[in-house]
Order: C-alpha cells, then structure tokens, then sequence
C-alpha cells in the first residue's frame, strides 16, 4: 500500500514490497490525480508479481526511465524507418533527459506548444510527433512498462496547424542562467548530472556562444565562418550568403572584439571551427549532409546545455531573439540599423524578434 502526503505544492508518494522490491519508491507528482492514476498501476503490476525495469535495473540497457531510453531502445529492437531515426535523434537530443513519468497529456500539449514557440513548420511538429507516437506505441504494448496509454494519440486534429507569427519567443536567458550556460560549456558539471558533458572543443562552442550572444548571427551563419571573412582591422564579419540569401556585414562588438582576436591567435594555422568536414564541400549533395549533421550535432549539445543550465524551452536561436532584446535595452542602434545587423528584409521581424522585458521598459516612463 502506497503512502502520499503533500509538501509544498508537490505530492510525495512512498511504494513499498519487500518481497518484490529491494528498496521503497518514491515519486514525485505536481498534482494529486496524476500521482495516484501512475501509484495505482504500479501497484497492480506489483500485485501481479511485475516489477518495472525502471526500479529493478535502473541504468541497465534494458531500463525505459527517459524519452531517450525508451527512443535508444525502440531503435534497437524495432525496424525503425531511416526518416524515423533522423527525427528521433533530433527529439531525444531536446527532450531526451524527459521521465517518462511526467509524460501525459499535459505534457504533449505543452511540448506541441514549444515546437510552435520555436517557430517551427506544421509539417515538422508532425513529423516529430508522429515519429515519437509511434516509439511511445511499441512501450505502451511492453507488460512491464509504466506508459498505459500515449498521449500522443490523444491529441485533437490539426493540432500543429495555425500561423507560426502567433506564436511568440517568450522566452529570455537571464543574466543568472547565462554564467551557468559558461560554466558549464568551460567544463563545469551540472548541477542535475553525475559527471561534466563531453565536449569536443571547449574553446570552439565557447565562442560559437560568444558570437552569437553578441552578433545574432544564425547557427550556420557561425559554423561556416572562415578566418578570411574576419576583418579584425574594421571590427566587420563579413557573410557571404546569409538564409535568404542576401550578402551581409556585422559588426564585431568590442567584447566580442577582445574574445574573438585571442580565440583566432589560439587556432593557428587550422580552421574557424572543427566540426566540418571541408572536403566535402566540392559535392553539392554531401556538403549539404554535412550541414545537416553539424547542425544536428550543435543543437543537440546547446539543447542539453540550455536544459542543463535550467533555461528551460531555450534554444540557440533563441540567442538571436535574445540579442536583439538587447540591442533595444542597451543600445540607441534605430530600427534600421538592428535590422542591417541581423539581416531582416522587413522591420516587421522586429515585433517578432524584440520580446522586452516590462520590468525594462517601466524605466523609461515618467
């Protein structure tokens, strides 16, 4: 028999079977109903002799305790379509480090949410929610697993339709999560991990941040960069072909200015950034698997950073939308000029870009 008691605004609930279960369970939930519909069928299956994997060998291969468990698994056992494999990869590199506990219907509208706020296409969310509702699927079947139903599948039609300017960046790196997001990229371990991530090139993610917190410029945009289109002598980056395919020029700030001359004398003779393959680059098709693959790689990583760091649905293009907040609060740059900068065609991506703080904008009234 399971004990609850609330503390705080979280339900605590304590599941002991000594003749089952070598230690007792605890469990969190945010609300009472969630916590006693997931305590009642696990103390069915315990009734049945059925002790789920995720507290009898948590950490075996076998173990379903996370989305990227229950992903690495179905890929394994599982046939999975090679378009099926791209989008999971991407979906467990986000939301991976996601109990599936915690997954139910509220979470599938909120991370439906995040895909919109991330000003993703229609025809992408559902291919990433179709891929993982079919993962979800082959768990939901496995007796021992805790997922008795996909919530996935419970979602209404045209779920991932409307206009994607709707949907607005709402969210800011704060001054608090952007040390951490440093700490942690210079090494530092976590506070929810065991150990520090791996990082290939510290000094070369390091300054893939810097020159995106201070410049805007577009993941590609950085990664792609040669030292030959770097003008230390005019403090100008010059970018041959931007996404809508316009040349562009950004300035180099003067932090970035002091950061950038000292990261380039450490490169020597070799490239910007490590990560691609240049010799690719001859070949159309390959060049663009190759873009593809660092983009992936990097977003993955700044993704588990970000969630890392506690910033939440924050993503690297968020840095973009972030630096241009900043631009409107610390600078007296015009519309034009901040529209140069980051290369909009039109000032109306400045309504969608510049989400100001009111706290901020309070200190320009009377």
């Amino acid at each position: 028999m399971a004990t609850k008691r609330l503390r705080g605004s979280t339900w605590h609930y304590t599941v002991q079977k000594r003749s089952l279960l070598p230690k007792p369970i605890y469990l969190t939930f945010d609300t009472e109903e969630e916590g006693d519909r997931y305590v009642d069928h696990l103390e069915k299956l315990l009734a049945n002799g059925i002790v789920p994997k995720e507290f009898l060998e948590v950490g075996s291969k076998d173990s379903i305790n996370t989305i990227a468990d229950a992903i690495d698994l179905y890929n394994d056992t599982v046939h999975v379509p090679d378009s099926d494999v791209r989008v999971l990869r991407v979906v467990g590199d986000r939301i991976g480090n996601t109990r599936l506990v915690s997954v139910d219907y509220d979470w599938a509208e909120e991370w439906v949410s995040g895909m919109k706020a991330r000003n993703m296409a229609p025809s992408t969310i559902r291919h990433h929610v179709g891929a993982l509702a079919r993962c979800f699927d082959w768990v939901v079947k496995k007796k021992e697993s805790m997922m008795v139903a996909n919530p996935l599948r419970m979602l209404p039609k045209r779920y991932a339709s409307g206009h994607r300017e709707e949907f607005e960046r709402d969210h800011r790196l704060s001054s608090e999560h952007e040390v951490e997001v440093r700490r942690i990229i210079l090494g530092g371990k976590p506070n929810n991990r065991e150990r520090a991530f791996d990082i290939e090139d510290t000094s070369a993610l390091m300054m893939l941040f810097e020159i995106a917190i201070e410049t805007g410029m577009r993941m590609k945009e950085i990664y792609t960069l040669t030292k030959e289109q770097i003008d230390l002598g005019r403090r100008t980056i010059f970018l041959d072909k931007s996404k809508n395919g316009d040349k562009r020029q950004v300035p180099i700030s003067t932090v970035l200015m002091e950061r950038l001359t000292e990261y380039l004398d450490g490169r020597g003779n070799g490239p910007m950034f490590p990560w691609l393959d240049w010799s690719k680059s001859s070949d159309k098709d390959a060049w663009n698997e190759e873009l593809k693959r660092v983009s992936v790689k990097l977003s993955g990583q700044f993704g588990r950073i970000f969630g890392a760091a506690g910033c939440g649905e924050f993503t690297f293009h968020g840095l973009r939308h972030e630096l241009t907040c900043r631009l409107y609060e610390r600078t007296k740059m015009t519309d034009v000029k901040i529209a140069k900068m980051l290369g909009w065609r039109s000032l109306k991506m400045a309504l969608r870009y510049a989400n100001l703080r009111a706290s901020d904008m309070a200190d320009d009234l009377w």
